[in-house]
């Protein structure tokens, strides 16, 4: 469904509720994606001598850091953890109010009362309209203090007035905070920034460089203050495009290297090289064009185009040359030798082009990063196809008209070793064209050969790379109940073991053997128990290291541990991106989790913690959270003139306080709170005594009117689809694909529970990033079918034929060979799985590799057709005369991407496993091809088609 749309009924149906609870506010509504990351997070400390509660700043941060950094263009919001909110607090006194027999609702109703403000129509005068408007609103403490809560006249005409100041004591306070924020172990306030959607993420942050600078130079010193960020995601961004720029400067400088070994001659290489240039640029408007942002994955996708641009302009170059050197003057040279091939050129370039239509049209969110690969290549490639067919052509006549010397340099080592390629290759065609049954084996051996190692080889999946962000973030599970205090005690313990490593505390050089320094740390629990770790590396490249540290932190803190991941690239929030999510679904909470239980022990055997694997149960396994029920006795509520809401009310405003409205105070929206004496209750048996004043002027303790019942409930309520659940979300240790993952917890977690028997109504689903691996590889499989459909189809329409297209179409195997060794070399020295970015590489294989094999059979047709030969003539001479730009076009592509694989660093992890399957793909393709082909085409030509 379009999400506007979804966001329209979800708000039109939220709309249609009339009203809340008094102590609950609307639900907010929002789109979870990638967008709603935040880019960044800073933490507001105080500077030495401000001996402030940094808490106490609320109104600070709120009204001079968010706003100020929410002006920034392309910052849609900011968040602030750790402050106090300031409210207006009525705080009354029990004995007062039974003296003059007020209770609590009767106050609130009254103040809710006084403050309104609404439109009482408009009044007509000559040519005016005046609007008239009924002004109420409390703005002031006296105000609050002034209203009138009894007000009687005596017999003789005085009135008596009880007033809010009478029974309380009205001041502006500050609210208990609902979070504890700790970095670098002091007490601070955290902020983060969230960009508008399609804002440039590096515009953004530099503003807010500029908005930080400001404030720390001009504004927080003298409040005694001082804000750091902590965290930006654009230095990953950044260092990540620097290398890819990189990458593409260095593989077009090997590109041009191998030309100039190839051609020999400065003039002809600068001819062939002119496409890279073009190609790039075309590739960067048309992307603009297109709404596409130049991001790391569009970079790469350009990178990898650099080696591909040269190849149709080496293909023409070529059959100049050969023209020439024929006796052609090298006009009609440049004419004739671009006519003859510009067909076969054209086909190659689309077969590389139309491989990405599938991937265009997919809508999964996998399919919007391929789209910008796609994008870049398939420009690249369609531009560099326009220059080899008109401006390498001019340009070639032109400045070989003008070398009269003509003389190439000469490098005799790679001269005999050429010879000496070209001469096996051609000896051995010689001989397999002597007969078709020696054809017809070779030919299945090799095919059926590459589709075993493929089979054999082929890695398990996973769903996308997690990138290598310099942060882990944790989620620590205490035991239900935890206050703040307790949570803050855990998290002081915890600083003190990891401590140590603190950059601040000890350098920054790491220890040989010893984790990498720790740049920040930080520590975030908010009221209900959840509690949240992070922490980043002085080497960025280490932090996955901090993983295991962090974990064992927790170790000796009772019933207490941890889920700990490095956000992934392109997962919502800040969990890891590799998970699988059970869902325990059914209409029963406690039969929930005692299956949720079961599973959780089959999770442990089977993805045990000691080995890397992580396992976090949402919302918990424990209906544990303490719980006081308070039960009205009816009975004793009527004899002592009581109502149920009365006695609620009662408890709530003498325990933690009941907000009446909210106000207008100066500018300022906030809280109007009714209380009773702060900190009156310390301990669960307080509660017993909180004080219900009647109407008729006593003051009664709550156990006088009801039971108290100690009991437990749960934490969170999940639900999913409209049922209660509880989910256990699994993150296998690294060397454990995902899919080998699913199929574990598939055979040995789901089957052995419904063998033994589930409950009744009780299900299990696999959702998560598991589910969205199993939809992205379908549609992946049938978008590789449907891209290998469309390159036979294309090539039937230029061969007007069917069987021609399958000789090419057997280059395809040996590809798929190459591209598994070559991801198989890959893990030899770094860790790299199938996800769906690597798998992309099969596709663009399927496109590429083929061209060589086009050349070929066009190469040998167009020789029959024109030249008179025999097939085996024809054939030999094809590939005689194709070895040469099939080596330059397959070593330029190869050399040209080869530094996004050889060189590590920031982003490198997103691309490196489709550069290995390319490379691997296409040079394993160039020499079987030469194998497979001209056999082939002995068994499919037959003498016949010479006479036609």
């Amino acid at each position: 469904m379009d999400m506007d749309r979804a966001l329209m009924l979800v708000s039109n149906r939220l709309n249609q509720i009339d009203d809340y609870p008094e102590d609950a506010g609307e639900p907010t509504l929002d789109t979870s994606g990638l967008d709603d990351n935040a880019i960044a997070w800073f933490i507001l400390t105080k500077t030495p001598g401000n001996d402030t509660n940094i808490a106490a700043y609320g109104d600070i941060v709120e009204d001079i850091i968010q706003d100020r950094i929410e002006r920034v263009p392309g910052v849609a919001r900011t968040n602030a953890y750790g402050s106090s909110e300031t409210e207006l607090r009525i705080t009354i006194n029990p004995e007062k109010m039974a003296y003059y027999g007020l209770t609590v609702p009767k106050v609130i109703n009254i103040i809710r009362q006084a403050n309104s403000s609404i439109s009482a129509g408009d009044v007509k005068e000559g040519k005016r309209e005046y609007i008239v408007r009924a002004e109420g609103e409390i703005q002031s403490e006296k105000q609050v203090e002034e209203i009138v809560l009894i007000s009687e006249q005596d017999l003789n005409g005085r009135f008596g007035r009880v007033t809010v100041n009478d029974i309380a004591n009205v001041e502006f306070t500050y609210k208990e905070p609902r979070a504890i924020i700790r970095f670098l172990g002091n007490q601070s306030i955290a902020i983060n920034a969230i960009r508008q959607t399609g804002a440039n993420v590096i515009d953004v942050m530099n503003g807010i460089r500029e908005t930080l600078n400001d404030l720390n130079n001009n504004v927080l010193p003298e409040l005694g203050l001082k804000i750091e960020q902590v965290y930006d995601e654009t230095i990953y961004i950044d260092s990540a495009v620097d290398l890819v720029q990189q990458n593409i400067w260095i593989g077009g400088i090997l590109a041009i290297i191998i030309l100039l070994i190839f051609l020999r001659s400065w003039q002809s290489t600068i001819v062939i090289a002119v496409s890279i240039p073009i190609s790039v640029v075309a590739a960067f408007v048309a992307m603009s064009l297109l709404g596409k942002t130049i991001n790391v994955i569009s970079l790469a996708g350009i990178a990898f185009a650099v080696g591909m641009v040269v190849d149709a302009a080496i293909v023409v170059l070529e059959n100049i040359f050969r023209l020439k050197e024929k006796g052609e003057n090298i006009k009609s040279a440049a004419l004739k030798g671009t006519s003859q091939v510009w067909q076969a050129v054209m086909v190659s370039a689309l077969t590389t082009v139309l491989v990405f239509v599938p991937i265009l049209i997919m809508q999964l969110e996998a399919g919007q990063l391929l789209q910008d690969i796609a994008v870049a290549i398939s420009v690249a490639v369609l531009m560099s196809l326009i220059v080899s067919v008109t401006i390498l052509p001019a340009l070639t006549s032109w400045i070989l008209s003008r070398d009269r010397n003509g003389e190439k340099f000469k490098l005799p080592i790679l001269d005999s070793f050429g010879r000496y390629v070209s001469s096996k290759i051609i000896n051995y065609v010689n001989f397999i064209l002597k007969s078709k049954k020696y054809s017809l084996y070779l030919v299945s051996s090799l095919v059926l050969f590459t589709l075993s190692i493929s089979y054999l080889l082929l890695p398990k999946l996973e769903y996308l790379p997690e990138g290598n962000r310099n942060l882990i973030f944790g989620v620590m599970m205490p035991p239900p109940g935890y206050n703040l205090d307790t949570l803050t005690n855990i998290a002081v313990s915890v600083e003190d073991k990891v401590k140590p490593l603190w950059s601040i505390e000890s350098g920054e050089e790491s220890v040989k053997g010893q984790p990498p320094k720790i740049k920040n740390f930080f520590f975030v629990a908010i009221a209900g128990g959840r509690t949240l770790f992070g922490a980043s590396a002085v080497e960025e490249t280490r932090v996955k290291e901090l993983i295991p540290v962090m974990t064992k932190s927790l170790y000796g803190e009772p019933a207490t541990y941890g889920f700990f991941s490095q956000p992934g690239l392109f997962v919502r929030g800040y969990g890891g991106g590799r998970s699988i999510d059970l869902d325990i679904i059914g209409p029963d909470l406690n039969t929930i989790t005692a299956t949720a239980q079961k599973a959780a022990g089959l999770v442990m055997k089977e993805f045990p913690r000691s080995a890397g694997n992580q396992m976090r149960p949402k919302p918990g396994l424990i209906l544990g959270a303490p719980e006081i029920q308070i039960v009205p006795s009816r009975i004793k509520l009527a004899d002592n003139n009581v109502t149920a809401s009365e006695l609620s009310a009662g408890i709530d405003a003498f325990n933690s306080g009941i907000r009446i409205d909210e106000i207008t105070v100066d500018s300022k929206r906030m809280d109007l709170t009714l209380m009773g004496v702060e900190n009156s209750i310390s301990e669960t048996q307080g509660i017993e005594n909180i004080p219900i004043v009647t109407t008729n002027g006593k003051i009664i303790p709550v156990s006088s009117l009801s039971n108290i019942v100690y009991t437990t409930g749960p934490t969170q309520i999940r639900h999913i689809e409209g049922e209660r659940a509880v989910t256990l979300q699994i993150k296998p240790a690294d060397n454990i694909p995902l899919e080998e993952a699913i199929k574990v917890v598939e055979e040995k977690i789901i089957l052995p529970l419904k063998d033994a028997g589930l409950p009744p109504d009780i299900k299990l689903d696999i959702s998560g990033t598991a589910d969205e691996l199993t939809t992205t590889w379908k549609a992946m499989s049938i978008n590789l079918l449907v891209s290998i459909i469309i390159v036979y189809l294309l090539m039937t329409i230029l061969f007007e034929s069917f069987k021609y297209p399958f000789i090419i179409m057997l280059s395809v195997p040996p590809a798929a060979a190459g591209g598994v060794i070559g991801l198989s070399l890959l893990n030899l020295t770094t860790f790299q799985p199938l996800d769906m970015l690597t798998m992309l590489g099969f596709v663009i294989l399927s496109g590429i590799v083929v061209n060589n094999a086009i050349l070929l059979v066009h190469r040998t047709l167009q020789t029959i057709k024109n030249n008179n030969l025999s097939v085996n003539d024809a054939i030999l001479d094809a590939t005689n005369s194709r070895i040469r730009p099939i080596f330059m076009s397959t070593l330029t592509s190869v050399f040209g991407m080869l530094p996004l694989v050889l060189f590590p660093g920031a982003g490198s992890e997103l691309y490196k496993g489709l550069g290995s399957v390319i490379l691997g793909g296409l040079s394993l393709s160039a020499v079987l091809t030469l194998l497979i082909v001209p056999p082939m085409l002995k068994l499919f030509l037959q003498e016949k088609e010479l006479i036609k």
